[in-house]
């Protein structure tokens, strides 16, 4: 269940992106924007926002994802001071980004963090879609960096939450796109020093960052139904005039063409995850 109880105060809020137009009297239900299922609130919070009829894991945000992963009480959060620059000026990125501190109370998509699942220490880097839709600028960049580089100094292992959609930041030009060789730079300093890399993509993984330290770790495991790729398939659709398969780019179509090493429901996820690290550790 997520526990908001004990979240930094400044990360306590409730933003689901796939809820924006839900107008419900108290709050008490969720509709599935899958198939419409209505979800009692209080039921839908203990399965951790995944629909009980379909399956249909609804997003989290980079806190509340941290709050159903890791030990009660084990989170350090380093570098949230960096916020982005505006080195080309361009219209309207100072406000927009503004915007999504105001709604998220994050300083930009990323959030590091040393923490322990089921008493095994680790560093987690979690990209958050409800800021700018995760997109990779050079503050996403350097804290991912830097989440590979205390993994290696303290010698502990890495986790990269995907949850990015965006691609690279087009307001911040090629030092956003820069951000993707330096993040795997740190991964291939990972293996260098054998620092175990484990990277989870949920919906959605996508563009840059998939193209980037999303897809490097020693394991890549996803939740089902994750949009995972690099350019969306509406986009590929259009351009090449032809028709893909129904699940193409999904969690399963990935794992079916040997690009994940496991697909795994939101409920399975901490103990796989503890059952890694305790390997990892052995």
């Amino acid at each position: 269940m997520v526990n908001e109880e004990w979240y930094p105060p400044r990360r306590r809020y409730w933003k689901d992106a796939t809820q924006k137009e839900q107008d419900i009297p108290g709050d008490l239900w969720v509709k599935c924007t899958d198939c419409g299922t209505m979800l009692y609130r209080k039921e839908f919070e203990k399965e951790l926002r995944v629909c009980r009829k379909c399956g249909y894991h609804f997003r989290l945000n980079a806190w509340e994802r941290i709050a159903i992963t890791v030990d009660e009480g084990t989170v350090i959060e380093y570098h949230d001071n960096l916020e982005a620059a505006d080195p080309l000026d361009f219209p309207d990125y100072k406000d927009k980004v503004r915007k999504a501190q105001a709604t998220t109370l994050l300083k930009d998509a990323a959030v590091v963090v040393q923490a322990e699942i089921e008493g095994y220490p680790l560093v987690m880097a979690v990209t958050d879609s409800t800021f700018m839709m995760g997109s990779m600028n050079s503050v996403v960049g350097e804290k991912i960096t830097r989440a590979m580089e205390m993994g290696i100094e303290k010698r502990l292992p890495v986790l990269a939450i995907s949850g990015s959609g965006g691609g690279a930041r087009m307001h911040e030009g090629l030092l956003s796109l820069m951000q993707m060789a330096k993040t795997s730079g740190g991964a291939a300093r990972l293996r260098k020093f054998g620092i175990p890399y484990i990277v989870l993509l949920t919906n959605p993984s996508m563009a840059g960052v998939q193209a980037s330290f999303a897809s490097l770790g020693d394991v890549i495991i996803a939740e089902p139904g994750a949009l995972i790729g690099f350019t969306g398939p509406r986009v590929i659709e259009q351009t090449l005039k032809i028709k893909l398969p129904p699940d193409f780019q999904s969690s399963e179509f990935q794992l079916a063409h040997g690009m994940l090493d496991a697909v795994v429901p939101r409920s399975a996820l901490r103990a796989t995850l503890a059952q890694l690290l305790e390997f990892f550790n052995g």
